[in-house]
């Protein structure tokens, strides 16, 4: 299901928007680009943590205005967020840029810097990982970190030419982390647990990336014909082992099983998984495991940023039936979120016909695409936003557009279809 909010001026509201002082800064592996400057190297954009305090004691008293109570499954997606994106609620603007803020924790904690001995794992401990971050009190403990292990086998030549990529090829991807706190399970209405990943960082996980065609979902019941099918790429971060380090997969269904005992029975448990571009994938991929794993899974949510194409019309069939949630944010002016492939409606193909009619794919096409493993399809429900409707962005910088920071701020001044971005928003929160 898609709402595609048209293009309109930014206009003047008078709505308020919670989390409106919240900073927009994270790492990543492109330098994100501030209006009207030139691109910043990513040593320049290192924030203390001593920077971000005042932030985050106004971000985390943003967020606990929002009192969810009985409402919490709607909010998670129970009804699709029917009514509550078009205009979008204040309340559910308020949880999607709070779980915009894990996910900025897990960039902030990665070691981008290829020379350092701590390259590609965790630059924090769990236990003071959101305040390093300067995301502050959160209400939540991280209980496990995630490692995401490259599948691709690469030529000896390569191996010795740029040894720090095999080193690299088991990263630290994001955690899981449950809500502890007690006023804040009072807030929203449940303990929630919450799993992050980031996006893409590393050589080895680009080349995955690059491996765009689809393949079989291992071990799903039902007829292979018009059976799941999901970008090989993805598929391999998730389930790809080595003798010292295992599947993601297997760390994320220990850990989801370990809280589902220990948690299962005091109050109502949610499990919501969040994700930046590759992260994005990761986490459809995850919630359609957990999902499909646990009989009696507690309700799972995607609240996703920037993410690519996963999976064909058969995957986004199982995830329906599987009743996950998803909740994808898109730029419409982001490249990522149109690959890879081809996305084919039900429409699209004129029947009896080979001729591209009515703007319709004719029949031969979408056989020949099919046949080569790349039609893919869109799933869940989409909130989209465009970077051209905000006075404080680069137009036309990929980087940009894709950048987290960047959605989280059209999401902070998005209002309706008719009011896509509000002139009162401020460009802080992309500069901080």
């Amino acid at each position: 299901m898609r709402l595609v909010f048209g293009a309109a001026r930014p206009c003047s509201t008078t709505t308020p928007i919670s989390n409106g002082t919240m900073a927009m800064h994270y790492y990543a592996n492109t330098s994100p680009v501030r209006p009207n400057t030139k691109s910043c190297t990513l040593r320049s954009l290192e924030i203390s943590c001593s920077s971000l305090k005042h932030d985050s004691s106004q971000r985390s008293a943003a967020a606990k205005s929002a009192k969810l109570g009985k409402r919490w499954m709607e909010f998670q997606g129970s009804n699709n967020w029917e009514g509550l994106l078009d205009p979008l609620d204040d309340n559910l603007r308020s949880e999607i840029l709070r779980y915009g803020q894990f996910v900025e924790a897990a960039y902030r904690s990665f070691d981008f810097d290829p020379s350092s001995p701590t390259y590609a794992t965790c630059l924090h401990p769990r236990n003071s990982l959101f305040n390093r971050t300067g995301i502050g009190e959160t209400g939540y403990k991280i209980t496990k970190n995630l490692r995401a292990t490259c599948g691709v086998q690469l030529p000896r030549w390569i191996d010795r030419a740029h040894p720090s990529w095999v080193s690299t090829r088991s990263s630290w991807i994001g955690y899981v982390a449950v809500c502890q706190d007690r006023e804040e399970i009072a807030r929203l209405g449940r303990r929630d647990v919450v799993i992050t990943y980031r996006g893409t960082a590393t050589c080895m996980e680009w080349l995955e990336n690059l491996r765009a065609n689809l393949t079989d979902l291992p071990n799903c019941v039902g007829p292979k014909e018009n059976g799941p099918m999901v970008e090989s790429g993805f598929l391999s971060l998730y389930t790809s082992r080595t003798a010292s380090h295992r599947s993601l997969q297997e760390m994320v269904k220990e850990e989801i099983a370990r809280v589902i005992e220990t948690y299962g029975g005091d109050v109502p448990l949610s499990f919501t998984i969040t994700g930046h571009s590759l992260g994005a994938a990761l986490a459809t991929l995850t919630a359609y495991d957990i999902t499909t794993t646990y009989a009696n899974a507690p309700m799972v949510t995607v609240i996703s940023f920037g993410g690519p194409r996963v999976g064909n019309r058969g995957f986004r069939c199982h995830l329906e039936r599987s009743g996950t949630r998803i909740l994808r944010i898109v730029n419409s002016d982001d490249v990522i979120t149109k690959v890879p492939g081809f996305v084919f409606q039900d429409s699209d193909v004129a029947s009896n016909s080979d001729l591209h009619v009515g703007g319709r794919f004719p029949g031969w096409f979408q056989k020949c695409v099919e046949g080569m493993q790349w039609g893919y399809a869109d799933v869940g429900q989409e909130l989209r936003v465009s970077s051209r409707e905000s006075p404080y962005l680069n137009k036309g910088n990929m980087a940009t557009c894709h950048d987290l920071k960047t959605y989280l701020h059209l999401v902070n001044g998005f209002v309706s279809s008719t009011c896509p971005f509000r002139a009162t928003a401020q460009q802080g929160h992309l500069t901080g």
